[in-house]
C-alpha cells in the first residue's frame, strides 16, 4: 500500500470510528432520532458493519454498495420492520453515496448510487416512518445535495488534473522546443565560426608569403608580418577552442562573416521600414576580433528585427561602445512590446544569449522608460 493509500485510510479510519460511536449512541441511550420498533441488536450490527465499510471508501470503494446492502438485509430481518436511524442510518448511507460518486471509477460510482438511491426507495415504499410527506422531502434533498456536491467536486478534481496535465506538456514541449533553439544556434555559430577561422588562415598563408619574400632584404617588414601571423594564429586557436564540439558537415564558404562594418546596412533596412533609427559607434570597436564582430552585428540584427516585429516602436537608439576590455552594445526603443516576455515567445534572445556566452559575456533585456532595452557586455580579451 502506498503511502497516500495509508493516510487516507487513517483519516477514514478515524471518520468510521466517529460514525459507528454516534451510531450506537443513537440506539443505545437512545436518541430522540430514533424511530420504529427494530431490534436494537440488529441496528448495531449493520452501523459496525458499515462503519468498517466506510473506512475504505477511498481505499476500497466498490466495497461501499455493502452500506445499503446492509439495511436491506436488516430490514427483511425486521419483517419489514427494522430501526430507523439518522446517526446510523442515514448518515453512513450519504457518506457512501458522497464516496462512491467523488472517489469511485464511472463504474463503481453508478453501482453505489444506484444501490443508495434503490435502498431510499424501497424505504420509501415499505416502511411507514419513511412515508411522512416532511420525511421524504428531508430525506430524499439531503440525498440529492449529498449526490451534486460529490459529482461537482469529481469534475472540479478531474479538470483541475486534465488542466495539470495540459501545463506539464505545454511546459515540456516548450523545453523541448529552447533545446531544439540552442542546438540550432549553436550550430549557426559553429558554422559562421567555421568561416572566420577558413578566412582567418588565408591571411596567416598571405602573411607568409610575403614575409619569404622579403626575409633577407627587408627583415622589419617579415617581422611586422610574422607579428601579424603570430596574433592572427592567437584569435584562431581561440576560436577554434569554442567550435571544437560544434561540427558542421556542410561545406564552409570562406567569405568574412559580416562585423561592424556592416551595421549601417541593418540600420538602413529598419529605417527603410519607417523606424527612426539613431547609430553610434566608437571608433576603436572596429579593432575587435572578426568573431566578436559577428556577435556585435548579431545582436544588433537581432534587436532591430524584434522592434520592427513585435513592438510599437517609432524610434530605436543603436550604441557600440569599447570600455575597458569590454564592448558593450545597447539597443533601446520607445515602444511597448506586445508580450510580456520576449524569450517566452520565440528563439531570437535565447539565439543572442548563446552567442554572447560563448565569448564570457552577458546579456541583460527588459522594459525601461516605456520601451525594450537589449544590453550585452563581451570581453575584448581571449576567453579559452
Amino acid at each position: 500500500m502506498e503511502a497516500r493509500d495509508r493516510w487516507h485510510l487513517a483519516q477514514d479510519s478515524a471518520l468510521a470510528a466517529t460514525v459507528a460511536l454516534m451510531g450506537i449512541a443513537e440506539v443505545w441511550v437512545p436518541f430522540e432520532s430514533v424511530e420504529g420498533t427494530g431490534s436494537p441488536i440488529v441496528s448495531s450490527v449493520v452501523i459496525l458493519v458499515s462503519a468498517a465499510l466506510i473506512a475504505l471508501r477511498r481505499t476500497r470503494t466498490g466495497l461501499l454498495a455493502g452500506v445499503p446492502l446492509a439495511w436491506i438485509i436488516a430490514t427483511i430481518a425486521s419483517d419489514g420492520h427494522p430501526q430507523v436511524l439518522f446517526f446510523g442510518g442515514l448518515v453512513p448511507l450519504m457518506l457512501a453515496l458522497y464516496s462512491g460518486v467523488r472517489h469511485g471509477t464511472v463504474r463503481v460510482a453508478a453501482i453505489v448510487c444506484g444501490s443508495v438511491l434503490a435502498t431510499i426507495l424501497l424505504g420509501d415504499l415499505f416502511i411507514p416512518e419513511l412515508q411522512e410527506p416532511s420525511e421524504i422531502l428531508f430525506h430524499w434533498g439531503v440525498t440529492i445535495a449529498v449526490f451534486l456536491v460529490g459529482f461537482g467536486l469529481r469534475l472540479s478534481e478531474r479538470r483541475a488534473v486534465d488542466a495539470a496535465l495540459r501545463a506539464a506538456a505545454a511546459e515540456a514541449e516548450a523545453e523541448r522546443a529552447s533545446l531544439r533553439a540552442v542546438a540550432e544556434e549553436r550550430t549557426r555559430i559553429a558554422r559562421e565560426l567555421h568561416d572566420i577561422l577558413g578566412h582567418s588562415l588565408s591571411v596567416m598563408v598571405v602573411q607568409a608569403g610575403a614575409a619569404a619574400q622579403v626575409v633577407d632584404e627587408d627583415p622589419e617588414t617579415a617581422r611586422r608580418a610574422l607579428e601579424a601571423i603570430r596574433a592572427t594564429g592567437s584569435e584562431s586557436l581561440a576560436e577554434i577552442r569554442r567550435v571544437v564540439s560544434l561540427l558542421r558537415e556542410d561545406r564552409p564558404d570562406l567569405s568574412p562573416q559580416p562585423g561592424i562594418t556592416r551595421i549601417p546596412e541593418l540600420i538602413d533596412q529598419a529605417r527603410a521600414d519607417g523606424l527612426q533609427v539613431e547609430y553610434t559607434v566608437d571608433d576603436d570597436a572596429f579593432e575587435l576580433s572578426a568573431g566578436r564582430q559577428l556577435v556585435v552585428y548579431r545582436v544588433v540584427q537581432e534587436s532591430l528585427t524584434n522592434i520592427r516585429r513585435h513592438t510599437r516602436a517609432t524610434a530605436a537608439n543603436v550604441s557600440v561602445r569599447r570600455r575597458d576590455g569590454e564592448v558593450l552594445i545597447t539597443v533601446t526603443d520607445d515602444g511597448h512590446t506586445s508580450f510580456d516576455a520576449p524569450a517566452t515567445t520565440g528563439h531570437g534572445l535565447l539565439g543572442m544569449r548563446e552567442r554572447v556566452a560563448l565569448y564570457g559575456g552577458t546579456l541583460e533585456t527588459g522594459q525601461e522608460q516605456g520601451g525594450w532595452r537589449v544590453h550585452a557586455v563581451v570581453p575584448v580579451g581571449v576567453v579559452s
